[in-house]
């Protein structure tokens, strides 16, 4: 059905939400988001295909990542549960950690600024897309843009700051702002992430301490402002206020969910990076470890034998003294 509390371009169900209704293959008038991740998708295959038709390596696992994060999108954004979402606090809650948290972690994953560099050709048009990705990968613009001095204010506006201010009654009941969150949400997902466990070319290269620096003191965040929203006697959002009638939903138990998933579904992917980053981390000493054992038993160590003969040398000559 046609809400008529959001303008623009939306369809509504008119059944009352359960799993099945979520997972339909109900597409949105405009597809926008799903359109997006399809396209990104099929450019990702082409590069990858590309480099494995010319016999040139390339992980299999991180096209298996890129691409279940362009699944995870276009499920989540364009089945049933964008229906719901227009209208259920929860629902659009799930929708915005889902493009926060999870689809930006599997999206960097896959190293789609690698993929560019390595599968783009040299000449013609290829050429104009290179040097524009290598400008974006390392220049003054894409350094700021994975600052913490910029990410950690966009994080906090993306939670407390759209839901806080009352901006999300403006935003939520149009198409466009609805829409515009939506990808606000992602965008500011993915340049947080990047940081934390991208392997292109970047602009400046964080170590593991200063990304766990990062992650760590994000990650209270979320449970802080899930117990806020669970807590409040009245609802944050008043557009989730008046949900359909023929729904049978209580906005305010259907608050409580959200604030909920903002506290458990929201932990989950931080503490996955946290892990991986730990275990990245663990993995790259241990490598440099057994880099410098093989280099000194074919070297040896001329400082510390230079610095033996040295006080051979002094001894001898106290000794002739």
């Amino acid at each position: 059905m046609v809400d008529s509390s959001v303008e623009g371009p939306v369809w509504v169900p008119t059944e009352p939400p359960n799993l099945e209704n979520f997972l339909a293959p109900t597409m949105q008038p405009m597809p926008l988001i799903p359109a997006i991740a399809l396209v990104l998708a099929v450019l990702y295959l082409a590069g990858a295909t590309r480099l494995w038709t010319a016999r040139r390596r390339w992980p299999a696992w991180r096209t298996l990542c890129f691409l279940t994060g362009c699944a995870a999108t276009a499920v989540t954004m364009g089945a049933g549960i964008e229906g719901y979402g227009l209208r259920m606090f929860s629902v659009f809650m799930f929708q915005q950690l889902t493009l926060m948290m999870l689809v930006p972690a599997l999206l960097v994953l896959g190293s789609p600024g690698t993929l560019l560099l390595r599968a783009t050709p040299h000449r013609g048009p290829g050429a104009v897309v290179l040097r524009l990705a290598l400008w974006g990968l390392r220049s003054r613009w894409g350094r700021l843009a994975i600052h913490p001095a910029f990410l950690v204010p966009l994080f906090l506006i993306s939670f407390y700051g759209i839901y806080f201010s009352g901006l999300d009654d403006r935003l939520l009941p149009t198409w466009y702002g609805h829409i515009g969150l939506e990808l606000l949400f992602l965008a500011s997902g993915i340049l947080f992430t990047i940081p934390l466990l991208s392997a292109d070319p970047l602009p400046t290269k964080q170590t593991y301490g200063s990304r766990l620096a990062d992650i760590v003191p994000e990650m209270p965040l979320h449970a802080f402002f899930g117990v806020i929203v669970m807590m409040a006697p009245l609802p944050v959002v008043e557009f989730f206020a008046t949900p359909p009638a023929d729904w049978g939903i209580d906005p305010m138990a259907d608050q409580v969910l959200a604030g909920s998933l903002a506290w458990t579904y929201g932990e989950l992917p931080s503490l996955l990076i946290l892990l991986f980053i730990m275990a990245q981390w663990h993995r790259d000493d241990a490598r440099k470890a057994a880099r410098d054992e093989t280099e000194t038993a074919v070297r040896g160590t001329p400082e510390l034998d230079a610095y033996n003969a040295y006080l051979d040398q002094l001894q001898q000559r106290t000794e002739n003294r």
